[in-house]
C-alpha cells in the first residue's frame, strides 16, 4: 500500500509580500491624477488636498475596522501608543514636505527626489542597523530604479531659479527621509497592531496634524456629487488601501525590498498619462521606464530560496 503524496506546498505566501507591495506602488500612481482633479473640481490647495486625503483613509480604514468587530478591544500598551504616534507624525511629515517641495520647486524635481531617495534611505539605513552589506542584487536593483527615475523625469529643473532648486531638493528629501522612517518604523510588527489598525489610526492621525496647515492655505469647498466622490476615490485606494497593501507586505519582506515598491507610483502614473492624456513618452523616458520595470522584476521576481 502506497502512502498519498503530500501536496506541494502553495507558491502564494511566497508572492503575497511582493504583491501587495507592487499593488500599494500602483495605487500611489493613481493618487496623483485623483489630487489634481480634486483640485481642479476645487480650487483648494495642494496641503489642503493631502490632508483631506489622510483624513477620508482614516475614516474609511476606522469604518473597515468597525464593521469587522476590530475597533472592540483595541490594545492601548506603550508599544502601540508608540507606533500610531510614529506612522501618523511621518505621514503628515511626508506630505508637508512633499508639497513644500513641490510648491517651490516643481512636480517633476520634487518627484524625483522624494521618490529616488526612499529606496536608498531605507538600504543605507538597513545596512546599518542589520550590520551586514546589501546583497548584490538589491544594489542593483536600486541603482537601477534610481537612474530610471532620473531618466523618466527628463529635465526635472526646468526654468526654476537655482535657489528655489535647492530648497526643493531640501523638502523633497525632507519628503523621501519621512517616507523612509516610516518604512524602518514598521518593518517589526507590535502585537495587536495588524496593518488595517496601524493604517487607520496613522492616517488619521496624520491628517489632523496636517490641518492647521492646510486650514491656512485655504481648505474649504463647495461639497458637490463629483468632489465627493473623487475624495472618496483619493481616500479609498491611493491611501487607505495602498497603505493597508504596504504595511502588510511589509510583514513578510526586508525593508529594503519593500521599499523599492514606491518608484511603481511614478511608472503607474506614466502609463496613465499615456493612455488617459495622449502624452508621448520620449525616447530617453522609455529607457527610464524600463530600468524602473526591471529594477522592480530583480528583486521581486526571484527564484525561492533552497
Amino acid at each position: 500500500m502506497s502512502l498519498p503524496r503530500s501536496s506541494p506546498p502553495s507558491a502564494l505566501p511566497r508572492w503575497r509580500g511582493p504583491l501587495l507591495l507592487a499593488l500599494a506602488g500602483v495605487l500611489w500612481g493613481t493618487g496623483g491624477f485623483a489630487g489634481a482633479f480634486l483640485q481642479q473640481l476645487t480650487g483648494i490647495h495642494p496641503i489642503a488636498t493631502a490632508c483631506y486625503r489622510l483624513l477620508a483613509g482614516g475614516v474609511l480604514a476606522i469604518v473597515a475596522l468597525g464593521v469587522s468587530g476590530q475597533l472592540r478591544g483595541l490594545p492601548r500598551s506603550p508599544a502601540v501608543l508608540r507606533r500610531v504616534a510614529a506612522a501618523g507624525v511621518l505621514l503628515a511629515a511626508f506630505q508637508a514636505c512633499y508639497f513644500a517641495a513641490i510648491a517651490v520647486s516643481s512636480v517633476s524635481l520634487a518627484t524625483l527626489i522624494a521618490i529616488g531617495s526612499v529606496p536608498v534611505f531605507v538600504t543605507c539605513a538597513a545596512a546599518v542597523l542589520e550590520r551586514r552589506l546589501p546583497r548584490p542584487t538589491l544594489l542593483a536593483a536600486v541603482c537601477c530604479g534610481v537612474l530610471g527615475l532620473v531618466l523618466l523625469s527628463g529635465d526635472p529643473g526646468g526654468d526654476v531659479p537655482p535657489g528655489r532648486v535647492a530648497l526643493g531638493v531640501g523638502c523633497a528629501l525632507g519628503a523621501g527621509a519621512a517616507f523612509a522612517a516610516l518604512t524602518l518604523v514598521n518593518r517589526r510588527p507590535v502585537p495587536g497592531l495588524d496593518p488595517l489598525r496601524v493604517t487607520a489610526l496613522g492616517c488619521l492621525l496624520g491628517g489632523t496634524l496636517l490641518v492647521p496647515l492646510a486650514a491656512a492655505t485655504g481648505m474649504t469647498f463647495t461639497p458637490t456629487l463629483p468632489a465627493v466622490g473623487v475624495l472618496l476615490y483619493l481616500g479609498l485606494a491611493p491611501t487607505a488601501l495602498a497603505y493597508l497593501a504596504y504595511f502588510g507586505g511589509m510583514r513578510t519582506t526586508p525593508a529594503p525590498v519593500a521599499a523599492l515598491a514606491v518608484i511603481l507610483e511614478p511608472l503607474t502614473a506614466t502609463v496613465l498619462s499615456l493612455l488617459l492624456l495622449g502624452e508621448v513618452l520620449t525616447p530617453t523616458g522609455t529607457v527610464g521606464a524600463v530600468l524602473l520595470f526591471g529594477a522592480i522584476l530583480l528583486e521581486y521576481v526571484r527564484p525561492p530560496r533552497r
